[in-house]
């Protein structure tokens, strides 16, 4: 028997797994060598005529003489040598004619299924050799294994379990040949010297023709590595089901599956491994990633590994992934650009409905006309409709839609359009989705998309470190309360409308519908607005956000946009640049005040206020009521720094009186001290003490506080009045008794009365409060 070579030894299975591949000489009998296929039952050449063992033979040790009588002489060992995934076998025989007419001859065997039964439609033989002398030694060879491979003379595949081998003797009959003992041995390492780290798919049955389902031969090849490397040659390979693998993989070639099939890369997960495995397409790669990691527990991150991927159309994630509409589990997608490439799949698209609204449900639209072409998603449009109102829902069977907040004048039936913005990130379709981590991206809309879509709810969804560049409509869109209790924080949100004057801006930052939102940290330059917020409990802190021109006294609009009235909201170390807060009750179906807190609870402190070229009525912070009789009744305006560059501003508060003013003679809990004004006309502060001298001796003297409480307050109520100088008679008599104040009059109710005993005159200091 020919000795294995030594390199080869560590994959010899009958060395490592204690396999035996050999059959046994013929010195040990003929009765199990067969003349048929070596099946139990097949007749044997024991005791026939025309076969005989020679035991001394000039070439051979011992050797098995055979006169040939059919038309294929077979000789098949009987016994099952087995066929190992990812094995390759060589069978060798050396034969030598004796008399008579010369045959061929060739390796041949028999392909042993599941079960003993026969494997068909594999190549059960080897080339055929003739022989052309008598005494000359030929040796004929063949290997058998699953690859198609080059050298491989015979492809079984994954379906045969063993073989029955030997050779066949074709040709004339009648001719003696003698056979030497045939040799089955493991090659495998001829085909791969480094298998000590790689396991080819195609060992294992992978054809990789693009039709072929390769699945199995994937998970056999998965199953065998043991931790090294699977190897995926050049080709197509057709995997027809889900697909996990758990050891490291390498691509040359490319998978093929179905959309909903998913593949998981448990030891390669991130999204250049999935951009190998799809052959360079980098939108399915990511496709099929974030596919995956939501439906394995073995990763919580798909990092894009600094990649761009460009993507044609708006990605809807609960389609991508396709079998729920919740998740709540942490998932993170970090570390890449998402790259958009311009074309018809990001146009708006645009409907125009009739609907009814009832302030008594506040949330939905009825029997609305054409309910089957509104989107999910959609921005709602109309009269009474506020600022970033959504469709949240579409019932069709109902006709109804509802909305992701209330109408504050639409009661009745009206027309209304719906716009359906593309989104390169649309998680719109999950009604629920919390714990979603984005960090580290860059989205690149390109003025041709919008940026991200969040989910229909969900809680403790971040933003994080992200940059979400040139949105055509909207960065980040809230259509229901998947942004509850979510952070926004490090983020850039980059115009793409920087040359446009800030009043036809129609682009928005962001908006939020749910309540304890964290937006810290991030940079916005020149939306028409960055936030629109409509819920409560938020802490802003530490944003830029500039919205300019280069028009001088140009219109301003607002950067943040706070849409209810009790808010809760902490706004502090922000920088506001040529833009302002706005404070109104838009998200209310009855913005008439019918009790409750009104405008309240907003705290705005230690903030820095820069306009410049602005007309002199702008302000920095700016209170709208949608509906009659609302006051305020807690607000904290401290240690912010107030500055116009370029000419002078009136004061830095109003009201914005376009629907109703305030009950200023109910205000309540107002602080506003400690602010830096610097060329603003009227500076404000409540409480608020200034001088009064008064010349002429008077028995009632009048102090105006003139506009300088905060939002033209009135002077509710005096806290003190102090003499700073003698109060005297108009015979220079010093008096010592106290006045009488009476707070609240003039026209505006800012002048304050100072009745004394007599005529007297002098210089007192005086503080009012505009809060009761």
């Amino acid at each position: 028997m020919r000795p294995l070579a030594e390199e080869d030894d560590f994959m010899n299975k009958a060395i490592t797994d204690g396999v035996v591949l050999m059959p046994p000489a013929f010195a040990q009998g003929l009765n199990v060598w067969a003349r048929g296929d070596g099946t139990p039952g097949s007749d044997t050449y024991q005791g026939t005529a025309t076969a005989a063992f020679v035991p001394a033979d000039l070439d051979f040790s011992g050797c098995l003489e055979i006169q040939k009588t059919d038309a294929t002489q077979k000789l098949r060992y009987m016994g099952e040598t087995p066929l190992l995934p990812g094995c390759y076998l060589r069978i060798t025989a050396r034969i030598k004619a004796m008399s008579g007419p010369l045959p061929s001859v060739r390796i041949a065997g028999w392909a042993g299924g599941s079960g003993g039964t026969h494997v068909s439609g594999v190549n059960e033989t080897g080339n055929s050799v003739s022989l052309t002398a008598y005494g000359e030694i030929i040796e004929v060879s063949a290997i058998v294994g699953a690859g198609q491979r080059t050298g491989v003379d015979m492809v079984w595949g994954r379906a045969p379990l063993y073989g029955h081998f030997g050779l066949d003797l074709t040709g004339p009959n009648g001719g003696v040949v003698r056979v030497d003992d045939i040799i089955v041995e493991d090659i495998t390492s001829a085909f791969h010297r480094d298998m000590m780290n790689i396991v080819d798919v195609r060992d294992f049955g992978a054809v990789g023709n693009g039709v072929s389902d390769d699945h199995a031969a994937f998970i056999a090849a998965d199953q065998a590595a043991n931790g090294r490397k699977v190897f995926v040659p050049s080709g197509t390979y057709r995997v027809g089901s889900s697909l996990t693998l758990n050891e490291r993989i390498e691509f040359e070639g490319k998978l093929d599956m179905d959309a909903g099939d998913i593949l998981s890369l448990t030891k390669d997960f991130n999204l250049p491994k999935y951009i190998e495995a799809f052959g360079g397409d980098e939108e399915l790669a990511f496709r099929k990633g974030f596919q995956a990691l939501l439906n394995n527990a073995d990763h919580e991150t798909l990092d894009l590994g600094g990649r761009r991927v460009t993507i044609t159309e708006p990605l809807d994630m609960q389609a991508i992934e396709g079998t729920r509409n919740s998740f709540a589990q942490r998932r993170v997608i970090r570390n890449g650009q998402l790259y958009v490439s311009s074309g018809p799949a990001w146009d708006v698209d645009v409907t125009t409905s009739d609907a009814s609204y009832d302030t008594a449900d506040d949330d939905r639209l009825y029997n609305v006309s054409n309910v089957a072409n509104i989107q999910v998603g959609s921005l709602v449009q109309g009269a009474g409709v506020g600022r970033e109102v959504y469709v949240r829902e579409v019932n069709v069977a109902a006709q109804e839609v509802r909305l992701s907040g209330p109408l504050y004048d639409a009661a009745g039936r009206q027309s209304y359009g719906f716009q359906r913005f593309k989104y390169v990130l649309d998680f719109g379709g999950f009604e629920l989705f919390s714990q979603l981590v984005l960090l580290d991206l860059e989205i690149l809309c390109r003025g041709h998309a919008s940026g991200i879509m969040m989910p229909r709810s969900g809680v403790a969804n971040s933003l994080r470190n992200c940059t979400i560049n040139r949105p055509r409509d909207r960065g980040l869109t809230s259509v229901g309360s998947g942004c509850q209790g979510m952070f926004i924080e490090g983020c850039q949100f980059i115009t793409n409308e920087g040359g446009t004057d800030a009043q036809v801006r129609t682009s928005i930052g962001m908006n939020a519908n749910a309540n304890d939102l964290k937006i810290r940290n991030n940079r916005a330059s020149q939306f028409r607005h960055f936030a629109v917020l409509g819920g409560q409990n938020y802490i802003v802190s530490g944003n830029h956000v500039f919205q300019g021109d280069s028009k001088t006294d140009g219109a301003r609009l607002a950067g943040f946009v706070f849409t209810r009235t009790n808010v809760n909201h902490t706004f502090t170390a922000n920088y506001v640049d040529n833009c302002f807060v706005e404070w109104t009750n838009e998200s209310t179906s009855s913005p008439e005040n019918s009790g409750g807190f009104s405008f309240s609870a907003l705290s705005v402190t230690n903030n820095v206020f820069l306009c410049s070229d602005v007309a002199p009525w702008f302000s920095f912070m700016v209170i709208k009521p949608y509906g009659a009789g609302h006051t305020l009744r807690g607000f904290t305006m401290t240690g912010n720094m107030f500055r116009s560059t370029k000419g002078t501003i009136d004061r830095v508060e109003r009201i914005n009186t376009t629907f109703a003013s305030l009950n200023m003679s109910a205000v309540r809990d107002v602080a506003v001290t400690g602010n830096m004004f610097l060329n603003v006309v009227t500076g404000t502060e409540n409480p608020l003490t200034l001088d009064h001298s008064q010349s002429n001796h008077a028995k009632t003297w009048y102090v105006s506080f003139a506009g300088r409480l905060p939002f033209g307050g009135r002077a509710q109520r005096v806290t003190s009045v102090t003499h700073r100088s003698k109060i005297k008679t108009p015979a220079n008599v010093t008096q010592y008794t106290a006045p009488w104040v009476t707070p609240e009059q003039g026209g505006n109710g800012d002048v304050v009365e100072v009745d004394w005993e007599k005529d007297v005159n002098g210089t007192v200091t005086i503080t009012a409060r505009m809060d009761g």
